[in-house]
């Protein structure tokens, strides 16, 4: 009996080390991506978007698991706790398990059309080469994780494809907005300095704005400055804490904040394209996310 329930429990921290380099409170985050991509569309709700859903979460999950399996050793001199230098996950497992998730994300994806399974090869080779050779770059860094997001909303957009040419700016947004996140999470090791941190600011700044200026399309609602509001209360002030006190503590917490205000980001143009409710239904995942956030990593 002894041996049966030891056999158990390590199978179970197996699976929660592996469920841990997926951080599903991120993989939530994709998932308001997708829904404000098909609130763009003016698709109508059904299969499609079930299918989207399906391709972020494995391109997310596979790209977040693939980050892990590439910092391995340095995951092992500066976050230790980390599954892969624990041992509770293999970097053999963790690389099957990242592959299994980037195929069923590109294969989800071509359930609904030739674009959105293009679109979703373009976000997993994105995410790979972050991973593989830009993390550590300055300046190509914040622009590769931003073009994955951008992409990844696209990928929403491609419920209805003639769609994707015609509203391609939205993806400038996320752009922006995680350039300023991957910008400022390169001090939360070691702490960072207050000129990466204005920087942050100015990215951040011109995301909101280009919410703002989405008030020019013709078929936009005003039902976005709330969600924008919140979004500025939400993401603004630990920026600004960490840009004034660049240290690694409060440098996370502006990273956390700025992640998980992604779903602000999202609700705030989901809103304005389908309406309030519809951005509800979206800010909804923020109370998802916060909670499973608790539990999971979120950097």
């Amino acid at each position: 009996m002894t041996t049966v329930l030891k056999q158990h429990y390590s199978l179970s921290t197996r699976f929660w080390a592996y469920l841990q380099l997926m951080r599903p409170a991120n993989i939530v985050t994709a998932w308001a991506d997708i829904l404000t991509g098909f609130a763009a569309s003016g698709a109508e709700l059904g299969v499609p978007l079930a299918w989207l859903i399906l391709a972020t979460t494995g391109l997310y999950g596979g790209g977040v698991v693939f980050n892990d399996v590439f910092d391995a050793e340095l995951d092992a001199i500066e976050r230790p706790e980390r599954p892969i230098p624990t041992g509770k996950a293999s970097r053999f497992g963790a690389t099957s398990l990242g592959i299994v998730l980037l195929t069923i994300g590109v294969v989800a994806a071509a359930q609904v059309s030739l674009l959105s399974a293009v679109i979703a090869v373009f976000v997993a080779m994105g995410a790979l080469i972050y991973d593989a050779w830009n993390k550590h770059n300055a300046l190509l860094s914040p622009i590769n994780m931003g073009l994955c997001r951008g992409g990844n909303l696209l990928l929403g957009v491609s419920a209805t494809s003639a769609m994707v040419t015609e509203r391609w700016f939205l993806a400038l947004i996320p752009i922006f907005y995680i350039a300023a996140v991957t910008a400022i999470s390169r001090g939360e090791v070691h702490g960072g300095k207050s000129s990466t941190g204005k920087l942050a600011l100015l990215l951040l700044a011109i995301a909101l704005g280009g919410v703002l200026a989405l008030g020019l399309l013709p078929s936009y609602s005003i039902a976005a400055l709330p969600f924008l509001a919140l979004l500025t209360a939400q993401v603004f002030p630990p920026f600004i804490a960490a840009t004034k006190e660049p240290n690694a503590d409060i440098i996370r917490k502006a990273v956390k904040a700025g992640v998980l205000s992604l779903i602000i980001l999202d609700a705030s143009m989901a809103a304005g394209f389908a309406g309030w409710l519809y951005g509800l239904l979206v800010l909804g995942l923020l109370f998802v996310s916060i909670t499973l956030a608790k539990v999971f990593a979120v950097t």
